[in-house]
């Protein structure tokens, strides 16, 4: 089994071995996850769970980079 594939399909199929949020969860923490990994912090010891969830829920992957983005980009600007 050393096909990068097939261990990326196990690995989505047995979901994540730690905490994982719920999509709830995620949206009522996404704020401060970004804000605090835009800030060079630690935002999966912020926010634990976080990371799995979004690795494995592509629509909350996708709010998460829009609003990773949004925010960077006011950073960047101001």
């Amino acid at each position: 089994m050393s096909d990068p594939r097939t261990r990326e399909l196990i690995a989505a199929l047995l979901g994540p071995a730690g905490r994982e949020l719920t999509c709830e969860a995620c949206f009522d923490e996404l704020d401060r996850y970004v804000d605090v990994a835009l800030a060079g912090g630690d935002a999966d010891l912020a926010v634990p769970g976080m990371r799995a969830h979004l690795a494995g829920c592509p629509a909350c992957r996708d709010d998460f980079d829009a609003l990773r983005e949004y925010v960077g980009g006011e950073h960047g600007a101001g």
